[in-house]
């Protein structure tokens, strides 16, 4: 690939650009007169009122909260990013010509009218939001085809290409759905129920009865062989309900005093009685605790296909930044 540093003058045409859109004067008017190109991408070009055009928008935003020289040095910035965008679309759409990969009108108004109602906007009020981001609905629908010609080179140049096997599975189930569990450690899950101390008495006894009735209740499913991580997510209001109650590995002398002696004489599996610990009531299932262990946190099976999923984006999105990165190096592109 080839790169020229950007001179001077273009920029000045920039800024020349930038404050006449400002000044809301028709594009037309301002592209004959002092149009530029600014960029060589294979055998297209790119203009400065492509730049100017795609970045519109971005502009306005950026002059709204900027001034002074900050304000130059973001437009800068959103000048190089916008025309390193305009690049890459310029490499996808060569691309797909030259595998015979096209989109058609069909498409693109499924695209676009997909967009809207995921956005729950009637036509005229969604064109008058792409206009106040300046953009045009022709512009906007010019997007959504580049979209979707990336996304079918990738299923035919890409895609085809990530593999995902089974010792990749097993790896990653290996390294995020087990623990190991040393002796003299405790593997717990935990479930609390919080009341706010307001310094009113009443109102604070009122909260912690309610804390307490909640977490019998709960404690009752728990008992009964409802999946506890499954509780903690809908009902525990403490941080670790996001994780299932999953608080991890400790040891007796790391825990506070009511927790240590609910825990330490249980059994592997069994859920400790409802203790205060501060402004809360909690209760605990032991996974694992005073010998050495790997627990599972889930069934292999249930976990397969989402981690399949997982890897298979991670390694989708490595693939697709390392293909643009072989077309820019194969291509000829020259900014000016």
């Amino acid at each position: 690939m080839h790169n020229s540093q950007t001179i001077p003058l273009f920029k000045v045409f920039f800024f020349i650009f930038f404050f006449s859109v400002l000044c809301l004067k028709p594009v037309s008017s301002r592209t004959e007169v002092i149009d530029k190109v600014v960029a060589v991408v294979n055998d297209d070009i790119i203009t400065l009122s492509e730049v100017e055009q795609e970045a519109e928008g971005l502009y306005r935003a950026i002059a709204q909260k900027n001034s002074g020289d900050s304000l130059l040095l973001a437009l800068d910035k959103a000048r190089e990013k916008t025309l390193d965008a305009l690049i890459d679309k310029k490499l996808i759409i060569q691309k797909a010509k030259q595998f015979h990969v096209s989109v058609s009108q069909e498409e693109i108004d499924k695209a676009y009218e997909k967009v809207r109602a995921r956005a729950g906007l009637d036509k005229t009020t969604f064109k008058k939001k792409l206009k106040e981001s300046g953009m045009t609905e022709k512009m906007y629908r010019s997007n959504l085809e580049t979209r979707l010609l990336q996304k079918k080179l990738i299923s035919y140049d890409v895609r085809s290409k990530v593999v995902i096997t089974e010792a990749m599975i097993v790896d990653y189930f290996d390294e995020h759905y087990t623990k190991k569990v040393k002796k003299g450690s405790f593997y717990l899950l935990q479930i609390g129920f919080t009341w706010d101390e307001t310094g009113d008495p009443q109102k604070e006894t009122e909260n912690k009865e309610h804390a307490l009735r909640t977490a019998e209740r709960v404690h009752k499913l728990a008992l009964s062989g409802q999946k506890f991580r499954k509780l903690a997510k809908k009902f525990s209001s403490l941080p670790s309900a996001s994780d299932g109650g999953d608080i991890g590995i400790f040891t007796l002398d790391e825990m506070a005093p009511a927790m240590r002696k609910a825990v330490a004489d249980l059994e592997p599996g069994a859920i400790s009685d409802i203790v205060k610990i501060g402004s809360s009531f909690q209760f605990f299932k032991l996974l694992s605790g005073n010998k050495d262990a790997i627990i599972v946190t889930a069934s292999y099976e249930d976990v397969k296909e989402e981690i399949k999923q997982k890897l298979y984006e991670k390694k989708l999105k490595e693939a697709y930044s390392d293909w643009v990165k072989k077309l820019k190096e194969k291509a000829y592109i020259r900014k000016l």
